[in-house]
């Protein structure tokens, strides 16, 4: 290839810049002697041109891979690139010389000929410059570059022609002698394995690929290139670090870096913690909020007039305030702290019960509730000569809301059901349920004890008379728990213990108690981990309880799936609608030994009757190995509890 060197000195503006008629010349130089353009300068006579000019260059074909296949692709009797073995990825055999052999390789090629024949016609021009039927009926390694690999002569259309000192073009890029965009020539390479890359046919590469998908990127938490994992709800998938499909990413790594227990070894192994049912871990915000209540505004609250009792009765009040908005209420007045779940079940019961349930009336619940929203009912049954019912569950341990139907009638006070089953992970329809208890003219209670932390409450939304719900389930602290209820139906309660705090007057004749809801708060509060509530849901609330939701549901599909499928492991409660917890038992095992053999590893998880023994019993259980998931956990905890299952052989 001639080399160029500028012979045209453009007369320069200030700046160095060449004058605009310098510059358009260029301009037009350029765009002529683009591949396709008639009138490029300096390009000889030869096939096809007219006065030295070709009448037309089409753009060259793309090469073509088709390297499994050395013999000329126009033969009628060939595969599409030859007659070799026709295995895209195989070479010819030893001995075969490429191109000797017209005869096919393979029946499918003479069975596809009249398929193939339109295709033997010339569409384009060969790199030579010579039509691609020319091209391709030479023997060949590559029909597209054949020419240049057997040495055929480049077609006249292609040769350059000298060039004279005044055609020269100063700037490399509109050299007629290439055709405007020369290059050095370069030896083609033919790889050893026999299979080109896409790279070198100008196509996106497998990496190139695989980094256009969502779950490929690094900003979206994926681990490997595995796409053996679910996408989204809709197909049923989680991917390997749940993300949500289309939604923003979640940074489980970040999440897991605001929980500082997370940090700590047990038996030499990471902690695992898949014991979230039970109680849930505390971020640094809850931890940081309840010391700085201690270290500043630790007193006693309402009626001191000094300023920690104001510092804290505003801390303890704002946090009211914070549940109330978390769950939806509508006023404050309708939030009640107590001691966790339990005390709350029981403050109904034995306040609203006490007062409502008569002798012959009915009390609902379900075979999934825990013990303690069916010990409380129990003993107002027995008080009152009242009768408890339940409502059935099928065989995946889903309530059977026709078989509700029939237990509704005008002798039903109260529904008290869970929203999510502690043991088995069930969603219970609870606004169906709530809504045909109201139609049958009874209240209705919510246990959000397993609910809070993983999905959106609304309680305006539900209409439930109650709903309650503890505050260690949710990232904050033991020992504090709510109580939400209708205003209305608060107000017509009567309290149910008595104290300081809850009172406007008390004589020797008579006491007279405030509203409420400081009449159910009797007595010193835990003030300081209510205060410690508050922030939980505050931390939930930035994180996005949507966000919590969809990272969970793809991890518990996600653990679904892999211990499934483990030799000797029964699933017990298998609901399509179910939140982060898993129930199995493994076949050979009690499980206290299964526990402690996760607990050698540092994974924890709960072995036992989960206080919840009615609806174990239903399955034909007293137990089940329980892993509960929350959003700090990882695909590789659940991978780290699956290995542990796997490696403890069925015992036959």
């Amino acid at each position: 290839m001639t080399t160029l060197t500028p012979t045209v000195n453009p007369t320069p503006l200030p700046g160095g810049l060449p004058d605009p008629a310098t510059l358009a010349r260029l301009a037009n130089e350029f765009f002529s002697t683009l591949p396709g353009n008639a009138g490029a300068p300096g390009v000889a006579a030869g096939s096809g041109a007219v006065g030295g000019v070709p009448s037309a260059l089409p753009a060259a074909a793309p090469i073509l891979a088709s390297l499994s296949n050395p013999a000329p692709a126009g033969s009628p009797l060939a595969g599409p690139g030859g007659t070799g073995t026709g295995v895209p990825g195989f070479a010819p055999p030893q001995g075969k010389v490429a191109g000797a052999n017209l005869a096919p390789s393979a029946p499918t090629h003479v069975l596809a000929l009249g398929n193939r024949a339109p295709a033997l016609a010339p569409h384009a021009a060969a790199a030579n410059g010579l039509p691609d039927n020319a091209v391709s009926i030479a023997p060949a390694l590559e029909p597209r570059v054949g020419g240049a690999l057997l040495g055929v002569p480049q077609g006249h259309a292609a040769s350059e022609a000298p060039v004279s000192a005044s055609e020269r073009s100063p700037y490399y890029f509109t050299s007629p002698g290439g055709h405007g965009w020369p290059r050095e020539p370069q030896e083609i390479v033919v790889p050893s394995h026999g299979l080109a890359a896409p790279e070198t046919f100008g196509l996106p590469g497998d990496d190139a690929l695989r980094g256009l998908l969502t779950l490929n990127r690094p900003e979206y938490g994926t681990r490997d290139g595995s796409a053996r994992y679910f996408l989204d709800e809709k197909e049923n998938a989680a991917p390997r670090t749940p993300t949500g499909g289309a939604h923003p990413p979640f940074d489980v790594n970040a999440v897991r870096r605001d929980f500082p227990i997370l940090q700590e070894r047990v038996n030499g192994k990471p902690l695992v913690w898949f014991d979230n049912a039970a109680t849930t871990h505390k971020p640094q915000a809850v931890i940081d909020r309840l010391a700085y209540f201690y270290a500043h505004e630790n007193s006693n609250i309402h009626r001191a007039a000094h300023a920690l009792a104001a510092r804290a009765t505003d801390a303890y009040e704002h946090a009211r305030k914070t549940v109330q908005r978390f769950i939806g209420a509508s006023s404050p007045e309708e939030i009640v702290f107590v001691r966790g779940t339990t005390e709350a079940i029981n403050l109904v019961a034995k306040t609203w019960g006490v007062q409502n349930v008569g002798e012959g009336d009915e009390i609902i619940v379900s075979h999934l509730e825990h013990h303690a929203n069916i010990v409380p009912w129990q003993q107002l049954a027995a008080l009152k000569g009242a009768k408890l019912r339940v409502i059935p569950v099928d065989d995946s341990g889903q309530v059977l809301l026709d078989e509700y139907r029939k237990l509704l009638n005008d002798r039903t006070k109260i529904v008290s059901v869970t929203q999510v089953s502690n043991a088995l992970g069930t969603v219970v329809p609870v606004r169906e349920i709530v809504e045909l208890a109201h139609r049958a003219g009874a209240k209705a209670l919510v246990d959000g004890a397993q609910s809070i932390s993983h999905m959106r409450v609304d309680v305006q939304a539900l209409d439930a008379d109650f709903f309650v719900f503890s505050g260690h389930k949710i990232y904050g602290p033991t020992g504090i728990g709510v109580v939400y209820g209708k205003r209305e139906v608060l107000e017509a309660m009567p309290p149910w213990q008595g104290g300081g705090n809850m009172i406007q007057d008390v004589t020797f004749e008579k006491t007279v108690f405030h509203g409420a809801p400081a009449r159910f708060e009797a007595g010193t509060g835990n003030i300081a981990d209510a205060v410690g509530l508050g922030a939980a849901l505050d931390y939930v609330s930035r994180i996005g309880i949507e966000n919590i939701a969809r990272y969970e549901h793809d991890l518990l599909a996600y653990a679904t799936s892999v211990l499934a499928p483990v030799p000797g492991v029964r699933l017990v409660g298998t609901a399509r609608d179910k939140a982060s917890v898993l129930s199995f038992v493994l076949k050979g095992y009690t499980t206290e030994e299964v526990g402690q053999a996760l607990s050698r590893e540092g994974i924890a998880v709960r072995a036992g009757h989960h206080c919840a023994q009615p609806i174990l019993r239903r399955f034909g259980l007293e137990a089940t190995v329980r892993p509960s998931l929350a959003f700090y956990n990882t695909c590789d905890e659940v991978d780290a509890l699956v290995s542990v299952v796997r490696g403890l052989a069925p015992r036959q």
